[in-house]
């Protein structure tokens, strides 16, 4: 298939070189991901869109997703007393997209607000990075890693917009009863010549797995789930969290991205667990094809980041369907407007479809929208927050 030959060479010689000539696949999809030169999301490979994409997010629609966001920011900002300055952290912006539809609307609805606003972006793709500085030149946006955020430093929001889903996850097996994490080792064809990579099964690597799953409250030794069940635990978010919620002084945490709860997450009848690759609009479930050019994401475990939040003094705020949420925030209204608006009918209809693609259940609209916050006193905690407050 369509590998990258120089990243086969690269992640073949870390696993000859690694104890027992094997890697977790944590390590194989972080490889295959973030490899400073060959990785999916370091190199020309990415390709994020419709039109010779191999995925497209919900910025990629229209501008209301970002818009109705913007509308929550500030009224966090309300909440908090309007703080000066005012950050907001974007974590893994993409093509810059949403960044865009945010800082126009608050330059023209909400100019005060717009003033108070530090805009700060993390993101590790250098390609991306670059696609963002050219997109937003014309606003003041600030570049730099979460660890170069001093501790306890910034009052904000950080949000993210399909971010966990591309940590990197370790995944693990059943057999006969027992947990066992799952490797990759090499695999030499002589009769091809070629460099292939196999999955073979060991000890976990870490005890941070039995952790996790205790933090969960899964227990898999019940006989409800079968011999070969295979899932994923994502370690890497939970650092993720700590480190933002280590910055974070005051304000809020937003995670939005496809995943479910552990108890729907590990449900016995998900048997193969939730990792996927995207590759021309197309998803599969086998990483070890088009390696280095396509994106590897498995679902969020949203139980995890709330219960790890609490641990590092978050409050869970609310969870809920981003179709719900930006139906609080007046998705609705727009689509309601649309009947009194005079355009070209085909546009009407192709906005139209946008808009109900944002809130499709069974799409863009059943990802979830978490919201954490740390060092609100009593009265900010007790004001609703927009998004989660459903219309009646």
């Amino acid at each position: 298939m369509d590998s990258n030959p120089a990243l086969c060479a690269a992640i073949a010689n870390y696993i000859t070189t690694s104890p027992q000539q094997r890697i977790t696949f944590a390590q194989f999809m972080d490889m295959v991901l973030y490899h400073p030169e060959y990785g999916y999301y370091s190199s020309d490979a990415l390709k994020i869109g419709f039109k010779g994409g191999d995925f497209f997010t919900s910025p990629n629609l229209c501008a209301d997703f970002g818009e109705l966001l913007a509308e929550q920011f500030f009224q966090m900002w309300e909440i908090l007393g309007k703080p000066i300055p005012f950050s907001l952290v974007e974590m893994g912006a993409g093509q810059g997209l949403l960044a865009l539809h945010i800082l126009k609307y608050h330059q023209l609805h909400y100019p005060d607000f717009f003033t108070a606003l530090e805009y700060i972006i993390v993101e590790k793709s250098p390609t991306l990075r670059q696609e963002q500085q050219q997109r937003l030149q014309d606003f003041s946006v600030r570049w730099c890693n979460l660890e170069d955020i001093p501790p306890n430093a910034i009052v904000a929001c950080f949000f993210s917009n399909e971010l966990v889903d591309a940590f990197p996850v370790h995944q693990f097996t059943l057999e006969t009863g027992e947990l066992r994490e799952i490797y990759i080792t090499t695999d030499s064809n002589e009769k091809e010549t070629c460099l292939s990579f196999v999955e073979v099964t060991g000890e976990p690597s870490t005890l941070q797995l039995a952790e996790y799953l205790d933090l969960v409250e899964m227990d898999f030794s019940q006989s409800a789930y079968p011999d070969g069940y295979r899932s994923e635990i994502n370690l890497a978010a939970l650092e993720w969290l700590s480190i933002v919620a280590d910055r974070l002084q005051r304000g809020y945490v937003l995670t939005i991205d496809y995943g479910y709860p552990a108890s729907r997450y590990y449900n016995p009848r998900r048997s193969q667990g939730t990792l996927q690759c995207y590759y021309q609009h197309r998803f599969h479930d086998n990483p070890y094809i088009n390696i280095g050019q396509q994106d590897i994401t498995a679902h969020v475990d949203f139980t995890a980041l709330e219960r790890w939040g609490e641990k590092c003094n978050l409050k869970n705020i609310g969870f809920i369907q981003q179709g719900l949420f930006l139906m609080a925030l007046g998705l609705g209204d727009r689509i309601a407007a649309l009947s009194y608006q005079k355009q070209p009918l085909l546009e009407l209809l192709q906005r139209r479809d946008a808009l109900h693609q944002l809130i499709d259940p069974t799409g863009l609209g059943g990802f979830g929208v978490l919201i954490q916050s740390k060092g609100l006193n009593n009265t900010e905690t007790s004001q609703p927050i927009k998004g989660l407050t459903l219309p009646k």
